[in-house]
């Protein structure tokens, strides 16, 4: 048959990230102690970049250095040659300036938080875990479903990239707030195609399941050892009892040695290459948020500054760029020179104020929420009443992306009068009874464990008689759910707890 090609024009929309985009999410997902870093790196590599009030000794020095920076940039200039096509580029290049209806604000206000109508941004993130993996399901063929539910068990993995949920949670959860009716085996089918993403070992249950996902990757003759070490010897592995493995497999000590040198190879942790929290190195706790309850019950809070000054664009840098718009004609090609790069420098100032803008608007509307959903917990301080809230909630109710609710949740904490607590403390799941309550599972789960704590050590409840109790103290859920708890909590069952 004979081949004919086709050329066919197609339109596709494809989303790109700004340089200011860019940044945006950089600044937004920093904790307080690294985002005051990059401010300080911004204010020393940026001379257009100002604090409202610096220090003056310090804001001559840097006078100086520019000086200095200057006069070497113009002995460079005096040794290009070429002349006119250089004026021809700087003019075009400066063009834009002489268009400019005003010059950017020079002081940022730290009054944005009262700027409700702040325009949010979406964007995407080359490392955030959740949009990376999203990513990644373009690459696969997947039906309309299955890929809804793809979305919700990329949202139910934990920061180490592991499925915690078991399936029949997943199951009873996409029925209830997806009208999605799904058999366990149907959503394994999708759990089983996450786990072909990147990094290896992303999406597994338990430690022996991730180790394996990662070495069914591997190549090599060692893979197959290591793959029958991790599934038939695992509890020897974890306990570090080589010598009962190699007896059990009938290695020889070179053997074990490629085998331990294979292991430090694997990642326990997938999760950890993707997470927000990916090359941090955060020694103590700083909180980013600081909130109040007053003895009336009236919650308040405020963004925690730390060090991090008011910033402003260098008027000086300014006034030359106006010098340029009010005497074009009578500039020689060096004023032109240092003219561009006080506009560029100019720009860049401005966009980083914009950014921190955007961050500090974003975290207030964003904890606003929060304290909002559960006020309770911050009046009272108790555990139990942190209502069900996930990320998803918190986006409707700020209008902000889900993406950009997760960085900010994470790797961030809040200062309480009840101590302090990272964001994703505030998060739990729900679970609705079979009359349409909902409730949360983190206080179904303390009063299971008071009930436990509570009950004849030498006639301990079971799980029958556990979901019993649990149905007279208002808590009307399954006997397999509670079943489900008491594992989750490491409780035992019945004659195991005598």
């Amino acid at each position: 048959m004979k081949q004919i090609q086709v050329q066919k024009e197609e339109q596709r929309l494809v989303q790109r990230l700004s340089q200011q985009q860019m940044l945006q999410v950089k600044l937004l997902e920093m904790p307080l102690n690294e985002f005051e870093q990059s401010v300080m790196a911004e204010l020393d590599d940026n001379p257009a970049l100002e604090t409202v009030s610096p220090d003056d000794a310090l804001y001559e020095e840097r006078g100086e250095r520019r000086e200095e920076d200057g006069a070497e940039r113009e002995e460079s200039y005096e040794e290009q040659t070429e002349r006119e096509a250089r004026e021809d580029a700087l003019d075009t290049a400066l063009e834009n300036i002489g268009r400019d209806d005003e010059m950017p604000g020079s002081h940022y206000d730290r009054s944005i938080e009262s700027g409700a109508d702040y325009e949010e941004m979406v964007y995407g993130d080359r490392i955030s875990f959740y949009d990376k993996l999203k990513e990644q399901m373009g690459e696969v063929e997947l039906s309309e479903q299955q890929a809804e539910v793809m979305e919700y068990l990329i949202g139910s993995l934990d920061d180490d990239g592991y499925l915690r949920k078991d399936l029949e949670s997943i199951s009873d959860e996409l029925a209830v707030y997806h009208n999605i009716d799904l058999t366990t085996a149907e959503i394994e089918q999708v759990l089983h195609i996450l786990q072909t993403f990147d990094p290896p070992g992303i999406g597994a249950r338990n430690l022996q399941e991730c180790l394996l996902l990662q070495i069914e990757r591997k190549e090599g003759d060692s893979h197959l050892l290591l793959h029958e070490m991790i599934e038939k010897h695992f509890n020897a592995f974890i306990k570090k009892h080589w010598h009962r493995i190699q007896e059990a497999m009938q290695l020889s000590d070179s053997q074990v040695e490629e085998l331990q040198k294979e292991v430090r190879h694997l990642n326990p942790k997938p999760g950890a290459s993707l997470s927000e929290t990916m090359g941090r190195n955060i020694q103590q706790i700083t909180p980013d948020f600081i909130i109040d309850t007053s003895d009336d019950g009236t919650v308040t809070f405020s963004l925690n500054y730390g060090e991090v000054p008011e910033l402003k664009v260098s008027p000086s840098f300014t006034e030359l760029v106006d010098t340029y718009k009010n005497n074009k004609e009578g500039m020689s090609r060096q004023d032109k020179e240092a003219l561009l790069y006080a506009k560029e420098k100019v720009d860049k100032a401005q966009g980083f104020i914009d950014a921190i803008r955007q961050r500090r608007h974003t975290l207030y509307i964003t904890m606003k929420a929060i304290i909002d959903w559960q006020r309770r917990f911050f009046q009272e301080g108790d555990e139990a009443e942190l209502r069900p809230m996930i990320l998803k909630d918190i986006a409707n109710k700020t209008g902000l992306d889900i993406s950009t609710v997760s960085r900010v949740s994470n790797v961030k904490y809040a200062q309480t009068r009840w101590g302090t607590f990272p964001l994703r403390y505030f998060f739990s799941d729900g679970y609705v009874t079979e009359d349409g309550e909902e409730m949360s599972t983190r206080k179904i789960k303390i009063a299971l464990r008071e009930v436990i704590e509570e009950e004849d050590k030498h006639n301990p409840l079971s799980d029958e008689a556990l979901t019993k109790l649990m149905a007279e103290k208002g808590f009307p859920i399954a006997r397999r759910t509670v079943a489900k708890y008491r594992e989750q909590m490491g409780i035992p069952i019945a004659r195991l707890r005598k």
